[in-house]
């Protein structure tokens, strides 16, 4: 862990929780551990992220949305979880219409300004896999945490790590919160 990490939690909404329609395998798993984390982190530079639908959306996010719009019309499945809600006291909350949380400018510029980017949240296949992928075209050394993050099933989970294997170690470490919090 150091100092000028930049840590974001990515997209830990409602709508990834038990029994909810994109579930997760361990969204309650990873709340804890993502708590854990920012309690003990050094590293005051750190950021939470929301998937909203775009107003207007263009090309295939139009039929996305539609196809989920069921979805994205429901307040409570879009709204962070309550555990993690409460960190928005402390640090700021983003909303993107886009799977990359760099898409939002104020969480591209503090990417390149940090030493590091963490990334947690969800989904692991989708919108973290998304955001690492820019980060690191963007030049950020990107740090995955892999019991901070969640996928849809475990085969996804293990492609994504796959695909960061390959970009290890020059653009990506993988760690647990664990080795994370001890290096």
């Amino acid at each position: 862990m150091k100092k000028n990490d930049f840590i974001l939690i990515i997209d830990m909404q409602n709508v990834y929780t038990k029994n909810q329609e994109w579930a997760c395998l361990d969204t309650e798993g990873i709340v804890k551990r993502i708590t854990e984390l920012t309690e003990k982190s050094i590293s005051q530079n750190i950021v939470l992220t929301e998937y909203l639908p775009a107003e207007n959306p263009v090309g295939t996010w139009k039929d996305y949305n539609n196809v989920y719009s069921d979805i994205n019309s429901n307040k409570w499945l879009n709204e962070l979880i309550p555990d993690i809600q409460k960190h928005t006291k402390k640090y700021p909350l983003y909303s993107k219409s886009t799977y990359s949380s760099m898409s939002i400018p104020q969480v591209r510029k503090q990417a390149l300004n940090a030493g590091r980017v963490i990334l947690t949240g969800v989904v692991a296949e989708c919108c973290v896999l998304y955001t690492a992928l820019e980060a690191m075209d963007m030049g950020c050394k990107v740090i995955y945490l892999t019991d901070c993050t969640s996928g849809f099933t475990k085969e996804k989970e293990d492609a994504t790590k796959l695909i960061f294997s390959g970009l290890c170690p020059l653009h990506i470490q993988m760690m647990t919160l664990e080795e994370y919090l001890t290096e």
